[in-house]
C-alpha cells in the first residue's frame, strides 16, 4: 500500500496527517494536488520560465522555442485555472498578456528544484541487472 510501512502503520514524515491516508489514488491528496499542478508536457518548463519574472507570451514562446503556439497557451490556460499563474492584458495595438506567477505558483518552486536534483541522482545511479 502506498505510503505505508509493512506493519500496517503510516509513515509520518510521508503522510504527515490524515489527507495522505488513502488507499487509492484520490484528488485530495497533497500529493495528487502537487502532482496535477506541474501535469502535462512543457509545464514544469513553463513554469521554470515564470520563475524568473512576468513574460509575455511572445516571450515565453522565444525561451521555449520548440513549443507549439497551441501548447503553450493551453498550459497557460491550465496554470491560470488552477490560479497558479495570473495573466493581464495590456491595452494597446496589440493586446499583449503577460504573465506571472501567483503566490501558490511561486511555493511550486522548491518542488521543482528537488525533482531536478532527484532526476539527477537517478540518471547517476547504475541500471540494475535485468533492467530492460
Amino acid at each position: 500500500m502506498a505510503h505505508q510501512t509493512v506493519s500496517g502503520e503510516w509513515d509520518r514524515n510521508l503522510v504527515p496527517d490524515h489527507q495522505g491516508q488513502t488507499q487509492r489514488p484520490d484528488p485530495g491528496c497533497p500529493v495528487e494536488v502537487a502532482l496535477a499542478a506541474i501535469t502535462g508536457r512543457w509545464t514544469t518548463l513553463v513554469l521554470r520560465d515564470l520563475m524568473h519574472g512576468p513574460r509575455s507570451f511572445g516571450q515565453l514562446r522565444e525561451g521555449l522555442p520548440s513549443l507549439s503556439d497551441k501548447v503553450l497557451a493551453d498550459r497557460l490556460k491550465h496554470l491560470v485555472a488552477r490560479e497558479l499563474v495570473d495573466r493581464q492584458v495590456r491595452r494597446g495595438f496589440p493586446t499583449r498578456s503577460v504573465y506571472s506567477l501567483t503566490a501558490a505558483g511561486a511555493q511550486l518552486r522548491p518542488l521543482l528544484i528537488e525533482l531536478y536534483r532527484t532526476g539527477q541522482r537517478l540518471q547517476q545511479q547504475p541500471p540494475t541487472a535485468g533492467a530492460a
